[in-house]
Parts: structure tokens; C-alpha cells; sequence
């Protein structure tokens, strides 16, 4: 009798480990509104999509293998809700595309990530990658998504978390070339959040890099929000800049945020070649999924400079406004 309980409880763990509880999930944003933009060579006024949150669609899964482990997926596809088109029409998952594996040692994702700076954008920017305040006007990303890439992350209990990924760079003979190493530390605990990056990308040749060391962080002291971020690039060749950025978020409610910051890029290099920019903006939440905003930037270029722009010294100015749904 014994022996055949335990066979069937052995059978009955197996089936459990084996046919584990799963879940897919389809999610998207429709993102439109009114943008007006000169960029040095008139302005431009028309409906644009993604002017908050990139329009998209995605597929997410997971199932539990027991034992606190879990296998994931993403694939998620950007698309141009003013027109219909797909954000690139080069690849249909151009956003993230990955398996992975959790559990309590963390994930380790497999395929295409975001980049290490990306992720962690809404930890040192007020704008968190969006809208005209969006630090990606100035500050170097190194990309929001990298392909090929083995990515682990963790988030411990006492507030610290980190990543480490190596993205292969797949030329054949030469294993430098085009590869990326990249690394976080941070910590969020309570009101205060920080994060250190650094991210390493090779050229074709292998014999020169990209290098971008960010640092930054928020504190919430509940109405007001300040946010600072500093970052060092180097390379390839004669690039040596500077990014900094003061920013500040004022909950006025649970629905209604103002956003601000000031963002300078200074040429350690090149003389006359600096940019900074002074941004606004506004979001309210009509429901949990619904919300609608609005804000406007002022990028002003030296002479040598030409962010955002079609040629240096240019400036370029953009205001948007517009509505957010989350499906």
C-alpha cells in the first residue's frame, strides 16, 4: 500500500512539473496626437503616433515548471497607428523579441533586449524616454534594443538590483567585432532610486568601442519628484562628451503629473559643438488604461552642433498633445 502511495505521489509531482500552469497574454498601446515640429527648416504640423509610448502590439507568456521556476516570452511588434505601417518594416518583432528563464536567482533572457540605459531611463528621467523631454534627444543610449544578446538580471530583497548582458556580434573570424558587453547596478527602495550603467559596443573591425558610463538617480518626496543623471562617452574615434541632466516631477495628484528638465551635452572634443535643451510637460489620467498629454521642447545647437536638426546651429522646437490608451 505504501509503494503505491508513493508511486502515485511521485506520478502526481511529475505531471505538475511537467504540465505546469501557463498563461499568454496579447497587450498593446495606441499611442496619436497632434505634433508640431521645426527642426531649422520649417515647421511641420501633422498626426503622429508614438508620441508618448511607441504604438505597439505584443504576445507575453509564462509557465511555471515548478520549484519557483518560470519560462517567458516576449515579442512585441511597433507599428504607426497614424498610418497603419510598421514602425520597421525591415523586421515584424522590432522591439523585444526573447525567451527566458526565472526564478529566485533572476532571469536570463535570450534574443532581443533593451539596452542597458533604456531600461533604466525612468529611474534618472523625469520624462522616462518619452514625450519632448525624452533624454534620448541628447543624451547616448547606445540604442534602446540590441540583438543577440544573453541578459541576466536580479532584484534582491534588500532593494539592490543589477543586469549583465553580451550581445554576440556574429562576424564570422573576428568575435570583437560588433559585440556588446553592458552592466547595471542600482538600487529602489522606498522614495529613493539609483542606478550606475555602462555599456561597451564594439565597431565592425573590432578594434575601436563605443563607451558609455550613466549615472543618476530620484528621489520621491511625494508631491515633488527631483531627478539628476550625468554621463561620459567615449569613442569611436575622436568622440568625447558629456550628458547631464536636472529634472524634477510634480505628482499634483494620483492622475496628474507635470514633468521638467534641463539636459546639456558639452564636446570635450570639437569646439563650439555643445547642445542643451529646456522641456515641459503634462500627463492626466482619464482611467487606469487612458490617459492624455502634452508637452514642448526647445533644442538649441552651437554652431557645430546639429542634434535633432537638419544642419548645425540649428534649433529645434516641438510641442505635441494627445491621447494614450493601453489595451
Amino acid at each position: 500500500m505504501k509503494k503505491t502511495l508513493f508511486a502515485f505521489s511521485l506520478l502526481t509531482s511529475m505531471a505538475g512539473a511537467t504540465y505546469g500552469q501557463s498563461s499568454v497574454t496579447v497587450y498593446g498601446v495606441v499611442d496619436l496626437g497632434l505634433k508640431i515640429e521645426n527642426a531649422g527648416n520649417g515647421t511641420v504640423t501633422g498626426i503622429d503616433s508614438g508620441n508618448q509610448s511607441v504604438s505597439r502590439v505584443g504576445f507575453k507568456g509564462t509557465e511555471d515548471l515548478g520549484n519557483g521556476l518560470k519560462a517567458n516570452f516576449v515579442l512585441e511588434a511597433g507599428f504607426n497607428a497614424d498610418t497603419g505601417s510598421q514602425s520597421d518594416a525591415t523586421r515584424f518583432f522590432n522591439r523585444q523579441s526573447y525567451v527566458s528563464l526565472a526564478g529566485d536567482f533572476g532571469e536570463v533572457k535570450l534574443g532581443r533586449v533593451q539596452t542597458m540605459v533604456f531600461t533604466n531611463s525612468a529611474v534618472f528621467d523625469p520624462f522616462a524616454d518619452t514625450l519632448a523631454g525624452d533624454s534620448v534627444r541628447i543624451f547616448n543610449y547606445g540604442g534602446n534594443r540590441i540583438d543577440n544578446t544573453v541578459n541576466y538580471s536580479f532584484n534582491a530583497k534588500n532593494g539592490i538590483n543589477g543586469q549583465a548582458a553580451y550581445s554576440f556580434g556574429e562576424v564570422a573570424g573576428n568575435s570583437s567585432a560588433s559585440r556588446t558587453v553592458a552592466g547595471a547596478i542600482g538600487y529602489a527602495s522606498g522614495p529613493l532610486a539609483t542606478v550606475l550603467t555602462y555599456q561597451d559596443t564594439k565597431d565592425v573591425t573590432g578594434n575601436d568601442s563605443a563607451k558609455t558610463t550613466l549615472i543618476g538617480g530620484n528621489y520621491n518626496f511625494g508631491l515633488l519628484q527631483p531627478f539628476i543623471a550625468y554621463a561620459i562617452n567615449k569613442g569611436p574615434g575622436t568622440l568625447d562628451t558629456r550628458d547631464a541632466l536636472l529634472g524634477l516631477k510634480i505628482n499634483l495628484t494620483s492622475a496628474d503629473t507635470i514633468m521638467t528638465s534641463y539636459m546639456q551635452k558639452r564636446d570635450r572634443f570639437a569646439d563650439n559643438a555643445d547642445a542643451k535643451q529646456i522641456a515641459i510637460g503634462y500627463t492626466h489620467n482619464l482611467s487606469v488604461r487612458t490617459n492624455l498629454y502634452t508637452s514642448w521642447a526647445r533644442l538649441s545647437n552651437d554652431d557645430n552642433a546639429m542634434y535633432r536638426v537638419v544642419a548645425p546651429g540649428k534649433t529645434d522646437k516641438l510641442f505635441n498633445v494627445g491621447i494614450r490608451h493601453k489595451f
